[in-house]
């Protein structure tokens, strides 16, 4: 599983979340403590928002513990918004394609799960997408053809319900193939103002999801993370599964997420 960290709030430069503090997010490359897989050494990337409508985006295939550049990019650059991700691949091999964040003009995404039975519905999830979609797809991961899937059903106006209905369409289609569904999606995205984030399982082991706000930066300064920076429990706080969240300049809120699917599709 991959670990990551999404930010929004007052400006702060990146390495006050991905490189500096104790259980930093280069620290959980090499010891992470919630998730099946320790060590998250398949690629890295970070996708950040300033004065252009387009993030600024930088991936690599190295472990991020041993990337000097991702180091000094995180001490120099300073955003409002950003997104920084660890890889532990499930799916796709090791290219900087298939390394988070992906980016498709002003959205930028990524995501800590899994999709069974990939190999066969890749074929018929992409069917789905109209030609300007299905040629934005670079990498071979399950996780960019979902993001796609959510630009096709409505992302840019919708991001609840696209993300919904792309969700709902993945567990369709695997029950028309005969597949018994399996997916574990804990993602985040935005489109340079706000934040989305999503803990959802088709089962009862949906990827961990908590959010807090930064210590000596604005109230209204947010963080989702997979798992804790450091052991005030009193700063964070765990993201129920089945959950939608949005920050944005009204705060935090959070509110179901029920894809659009036969509720005897959802293990209870």
């Amino acid at each position: 599983m991959c670990r990551w960290v999404a930010y929004r709030g007052a400006q702060c430069f990146l390495e006050d979340l991905v490189t500096s503090p104790a259980h930093s997010l280069i620290d959980q490359s090499q010891c992470a403590t919630e998730a099946k897989t320790a060590t998250n050494g398949d690629g890295f990337g970070i996708a950040w928002y300033g004065e252009r409508d387009e993030p600024g985006h930088y991936r690599d295939i190295l472990p991020a513990w041993s990337d000097d550049n991702l180091r000094s990019l995180a001490r120099q650059i300073a955003s409002p918004l950003f997104l920084a991700h660890i890889r532990a691949s499930t799916a796709g091999r090791t290219t900087r394609d298939n390394c988070h964040p992906f980016v498709h003009g002003r959205w930028s995404f990524m995501h800590n799960g899994q999709l069974s039975h990939f190999e066969r519905l890749e074929r018929v999830l992409e069917a789905r997408l109209d030609d300007q979609l299905y040629s934005a797809r670079k990498g071979s991961t399950d996780s960019e053809l979902l993001f796609l899937l959510a630009l096709e059903f409505g992302l840019e106006d919708h991001p609840k319900q696209a993300l919904e209905a792309a969700i709902g369409f993945v567990i369709s289609r695997a029950q028309a193939l005969g597949l018994q569904p399996l997916i574990r999606f804990t993602a985040a995205l935005s489109d340079g103002a706000s934040l989305y984030c999503v803990r959802f399982a088709t089962d009862k082991f949906a990827p961990t999801l908590y959010s807090g706000r930064m210590t000596g930066h604005a109230h209204d300064s947010y963080c989702l993370v997979s798992e804790p920076f450091d052991e005030d429990t009193h700063r964070w706080s765990e993201i129920p599964a089945g959950s939608f969240v949005s920050v944005t300049d009204a705060g935090i809120d959070v509110a179901p997420f029920r894809p659009a699917v036969s509720p005897r599709a959802i293990a209870v």
